[in-house]
């Protein structure tokens, strides 16, 4: 089974993992609308970049993991998550990938050992396990993968 992990958000980190937790890519998106763009680029950026992630592993048994975050800081940023969960939603509907949400205290649990873990400790686990260089939102992507590979979502 192939792992997806995706970080929602703006910045969106992004992560697959094997079977055994090996990290086959990760990375993020930007999905910040562009100069004369509408605010609706975001997630038809977002909807091309799951297709072409998908590409890869099109014929292995692939399965989905976001964040479920349920306290934003404020209302744009609860707007806009809620837009990025609708679209991952709808495109593991229609490409008939399963799909869960681990909420973000049972992520930041599973990569440190306690559920209010800052960033910088989520980067320094995931830099201990997988190593490299990942943004803040690409280890938590590496997490929330790694999260439903073993079970927690």
């Amino acid at each position: 089974m192939i792992a997806i992990g995706i970080d929602p958000g703006t910045l969106c980190g992004w992560a697959v993992l094997d079977a055994a937790g090996a990290c086959l890519a990760s990375g993020h998106w930007d999905l910040r609308p562009r100069r004369h763009e509408g605010g609706g680029m975001r997630y038809v950026r977002l909807r091309r970049m799951l297709s072409m992630l998908l590409e890869p592993w099109a014929d292995a048994d692939v399965a989905l993991c976001y964040e479920e975050v349920r306290h934003h800081a404020g209302t744009d940023a609860a707007h806009i998550y809620g837009g990025i969960v609708a679209v991952l939603q709808a495109w593991c509907e229609e490409a008939h990938v399963p799909y869960a949400a681990v909420p973000v205290g049972t992520v930041k649990k599973h990569a440190t050992g306690k559920g209010n873990a800052g960033k910088g400790e989520m980067v320094a686990a995931a830099v201990a396990r997988w190593g490299g260089e990942p943004t803040e939102d690409e280890a938590d992507a590496l997490w929330i993968a790694d999260a439903w590979r073993v079970g927690l979502a």
